[in-house]
């Protein structure tokens, strides 16, 4: 099959782009290497430099592409809460001209990664797909907004879409920005250089962490399912980990002892996510395989940084 994938030199679209081409797909990939890293995709990967609004790269690029995935994308929720018109001109507007595109052209269906931070705050056991969305982030917002675009766009111009609600992505390779880095590799790299551990509210706070591996096996998955079109899907571990039981499994499997800060004084978010991974069983055949604590030690021993 033909890809292209947005924003393929990050995080999850290098490690997915990787993937298909050493399946043998042909893959394209278009990154405006605002934080991602064109060295670490395969040479298979025909890589492109540029932005996602830009519609005649994306016309050409688009050219003979079965399924497009779209990851580009702003992703700090600290960050999109200080630059909210930049989120929402990149998540939206870089969304809604990928879904011109794609109709000018005539592809048929798009993945979009999407966010668990979309639902909010959880009250019941674990999200489900239907439970009423309540973004408490504009990074959060912008996500859900791309949702609704491809979905109705798709539907107006015959694209078969699905959606992925990817929770708490963890891997080797993850971005580490200086401000407002990804906890679980910030935590590993505190943990390693012998630093502390800050955890925000009392630690108490849970999220459901997913290895990147996972990830990728999901998003394949989207790109054939029958009977996926309009469908958001959650993809998770279904697993419900506090950050106080994170910082115990990353400092085990560090075997550091690192000091730990609970900052109370500062919000921790919010309270409770977990997935319901029942839509991802039935319509993607989706099991989760990789527990955290191995997870923690794939990423310490794949992961170049923190030899």
């Amino acid at each position: 099959m033909n890809f292209l994938i947005t924003g393929a030199a990050g995080f999850l679209g290098s490690s997915l782009a990787n993937h298909l081409a050493r399946e043998g797909h042909q893959v394209r990939g278009l990154d405006d290497l605002s934080t991602g890293d064109p060295k670490v995709l395969s040479p298979d990967v025909h890589f492109t430099r540029g932005d996602v609004s830009d519609r005649p790269k994306l016309w050409t690029l688009l050219q003979d592409v079965d399924v497009v995935y779209h990851l580009a994308a702003r992703v700090s929720v600290p960050e999109s809460i200080l630059y909210p018109r930049d989120y929402n001109a990149v998540n939206v507007g870089g969304t809604v001209a990928l879904m011109e595109a794609m109709r000018d052209v005539g592809v048929k269906r798009v993945v979009l990664a999407s966010s668990g931070a979309v639902y909010g705050d959880m009250t019941d056991e674990s999200l489900k797909e239907l439970d009423t969305p309540n973004p408490r982030s504009p990074y959060a917002v912008s996500k859900l907004s791309a949702e609704y675009y491809v979905r109705t766009i798709g539907a107006l111009w015959n694209i078969e879409t699905v959606s992925l609600r990817i929770f708490n992505a963890y891997g080797p390779g993850q971005h580490l920005p200086p401000s407002h880095p990804p906890v679980v590799p910030h935590y590993l790299r505190q943990a390693l250089r012998g630093g502390t551990l800050v955890a925000h509210g009392d630690g108490s706070q849970t999220r459901d962490y997913i290895y990147v591996d996972d990830v990728v096996s999901a998003m394949v998955a989207a790109s054939t399912a029958p009977n996926v079109n309009g469908l958001v899907i959650n993809v998770g571990s279904g697993a419900e980990t506090s950050i106080k039981d994170l910082i115990h499994v990353v400092l085990d499997v560090t075997v550091s002892k690192a000091n730990v800060v609970f900052n109370t004084q500062t919000s921790g978010g919010v309270s409770r996510m977990k997935a319901d991974l029942t839509l991802a069983r039935e319509k993607l055949r989706f099991t989760p395989s990789i527990r955290l604590e191995e997870g923690l030690r794939l990423t310490l021993q794949r992961d170049s940084r923190f030899k």
